[in-house]
């Protein structure tokens, strides 16, 4: 008889155990759903400030994107690769100073990890008038943020010409 008991007390704390600890798991899992999510928001929220900083020409906003250990990479159709943020700000910097363009911006495919994180982008560049014709050039544009100290930064920009006007 006692050893029913014992028995039966074994299987009622194995089962309670399991319980709790299912429970833990459930729980865990949640935390890691919300903490994934955030992860997104904030990932999302750099990269869409680098784009605005990119459509207004706003050159300081565009820089508080950027990784502050002056990691980057900018590939663009034609041209060298730059490695470093001060390159890329520079790049940026004559391009700003270019009158008459305009580009608008659509993100259109996200992936973010804890620390990495990859997006794809579609740029439609125009200007009114290149050689006495409008010009247009739609890009796809790829970024690698990186997540530093808790905060998200642009490491890399690939852009790849798609469709344009010919010159």
């Amino acid at each position: 008889m006692k050893q029913a008991i014992h028995s039966k007390i074994l299987h009622l704390v194995f089962f309670l155990l399991t319980c709790v600890s299912f429970a833990q798991q459930q729980k865990d899992s949640q935390e890691s759903i919300v903490l994934q999510n955030q992860n997104e928001v904030l990932f999302t929220a750099v990269l869409t400030k680098h784009l605005n900083a990119v459509t207004t020409k706003n050159l300081e906003a565009l820089k508080a994107t950027l990784s502050p250990n002056g990691a980057m990479e900018l590939i663009q159709p034609s041209s060298e690769i730059v490695y470093s943020v001060d390159g890329f700000i520079k790049f940026h910097e004559d391009w700003f100073k270019m009158p008459n363009w305009t580009v608008s911006t659509k993100i259109l495919s996200t992936d973010v990890g804890d620390t990495i994180g990859v997006a794809t982008t579609e740029f439609m560049y125009k200007e009114p008038e290149r050689n006495g014709k409008p010009y247009f050039n739609r890009l796809i544009v790829s970024y690698t943020l990186e997540k530093t100290n808790g905060n998200w930064y642009v490491i890399k920009d690939h852009a790849s010409s798609i469709e344009k006007t010919e010159n």
